[in-house]
């Protein structure tokens, strides 16, 4: 099994001053084990095709990670940042499986 070492982002609306809501970026660096590495190349009307991957990626979670798990967003694999298709509980891991290249919002 091949080991993960990243970071993952969480992305919350959060209050900054009353009355004002601001969109949050934090990251966070884990470890743990890259469970299932699949790339595939979706075909397209487009000149370059996209690039998926259905990567599972098994992370050592911390109290943060259990508290904010609806704010996990994406994942640094590879020099890009995927987006976080699917969260799973397994204690004490979590595991995400990512898909396309995340591009915010």
């Amino acid at each position: 099994m091949t080991k993960f070492s990243g970071l993952i982002g969480y992305v919350k609306t959060e209050e900054t001053s009353p009355g004002i809501w601001e969109t949050v970026e934090t990251k966070k660096f884990y470890k743990g084990d890259l469970v299932r590495n699949q790339r595939r190349w979706e075909s397209s009307d487009q000149p370059n095709q996209n690039l998926t991957v259905t990567n599972e990626i098994s992370i050592v979670a911390d109290k943060f990670a259990y508290e904010n798990l609806e704010a996990i967003k994406w994942v640094s694999v590879y020099g890009s940042k995927w987006k976080v298709n699917s969260v799973t509980l397994n204690y004490p891991r979590i595991n995400l499986t990512i898909g396309g290249v995340y591009n915010g919002g």
